[in-house]
């Protein structure tokens, strides 16, 4: 079982009271369209991981046009999105990450360096924080959803890696290759997830301070106010006392 991770807690919960609805839609038709490219089409029938996003847009009450336009996005050439990784270094030495997916690199590339620049992070090379991280499958369940151990007879059984409880809510870890399987062992029995995609997990985390756990959340907050950027990870945790003050504020 891995930690409890504070500001992951902090994370997830800001997450689901997001009520920036557009910006959830726009996250969400480009993940249908990632789905669709790397998964294997756009018939959810035969490919399972565009099957677990659609799962994600029903929960989201995400209009069934916009999820027709990305699929169609998808499976037309010359009409697609571009990958995007912003590296760069914040407060502490904390390594910040932004994964964008765009239309035009012309615009996103000096919007986001901009947006983190102005945010107080120091922008890095390709390669300097990314080895910090690794690819993963991340679960997100609401706890009254399920109890610890049937999630763990579940996932584990399913070939996920590990699973950290967080209070009111699971986090799921799988591999790559584990993600899909996974998903659909959830599926089967009946546990519904509030997140399910692939993500940069950290290695290691840096504990730091409330002022710059502050600064590196402001940081991430401002990334995450473009439209194009995706996801934004960075490798810092909190003590109980700081993650007080921070519910506080």
């Amino acid at each position: 079982m891995a930690g409890h991770s504070h500001w992951a807690g902090i994370k997830h919960k800001k997450a689901a009271n997001d009520a920036k609805k557009g910006k959830v839609f726009s996250r969400l038709a480009k993940l249908v369209y990632i789905a669709v490219l790397e998964g294997g089409g756009g018939n959810p029938d035969d490919n399972p991981r565009l099957r677990l996003i659609l799962e994600k847009c029903r929960q989201a009450n995400m209009p069934k046009d916009n999820i027709k336009r990305a699929i169609v996005k998808a499976t037309e050439s010359g009409d697609g999105y571009i990958p995007m990784t912003f590296e760069s270094y914040g407060p502490a030495g904390v390594a910040i990450i932004a994964e964008c997916l765009t239309d035009n690199t012309n615009r996103t590339g000096p919007e986001v360096r901009h947006l983190m620049e102005k945010a107080g992070a120091k922008i890095g090379k390709e390669g300097s924080v990314a080895y910090m991280f690794q690819r993963k499958g991340v679960y997100v369940i609401d706890g009254e959803k399920t109890d610890e151990d049937t999630l763990m007879d579940i996932a584990l059984e399913a070939g996920a890696e590990d699973i950290a409880n967080h209070g009111d809510f699971f986090e799921v870890f799988t591999g790559v290759a584990e993600f899909v399987p996974v998903g659909e062992a959830f599926e089967k029995a009946g546990i519904e997830t509030r997140e399910g995609e692939m993500k940069l997990v950290p290695e290691n985390s840096v504990e730091v301070g409330l002022e710059d756990a502050q600064k590196i959340m402001n940081i991430i907050e401002k990334i995450e106010e473009h439209e194009d950027v995706q996801n934004v990870y960075a490798n810092f945790d909190i003590s109980d006392e700081v993650a007080a003050q921070l519910a506080a504020e």
